[in-house]
């Protein structure tokens, strides 16, 4: 049985660009859902101040992470516009290919950090 992946992205908010973020990630949203079916869920957070926010991605296993990835470094060369990566956390067991290519859509510096073992839960 496959076992579920989370993807945690946070990000710093840059000076004067909260509002430009919120409009394009509102406009990117009909896309996201109808061109990566396999993305089980996406969730956005801003945090009180407008400096952060963080995007959590649910995927039923590793290949539906894969498949969200697929023309990812586009889509995040826009984004950075509005965000800076602060960290990217995968619950789950990646590829090993998708990690190397988050390391690269993050850039240098930026951590990613993988709690691997799965000891269970539900998804309704």
């Amino acid at each position: 049985m496959s076992e579920p992946v989370v993807f945690i992205s946070r990000n710093r908010i840059k000076e004067g660009r909260a509002e430009e973020f919120r409009q394009h990630y509102t406009r990117s949203i009909p896309d996201t859902s109808r061109d990566k079916p396999m993305t089980l869920a996406q969730l956005t957070y801003e945090n009180e101040n407008a400096t952060e926010v963080i995007v959590i991605r649910l995927f039923a296993d590793a290949h539906a992470l894969d498949l969200q990835l697929q023309g990812a470094s586009d889509r995040s060369r826009k984004t950075y516009e509005f965000i800076e990566p602060l960290s990217i956390e995968i619950l789950g067991e990646p590829n090993p290919s998708t990690v190397e290519l988050l390391q690269k859509i993050a850039g240098s510096g930026i951590p990613v950090s993988i709690s691997s073992k799965y000891l269970g839960g539900f998804i309704r």
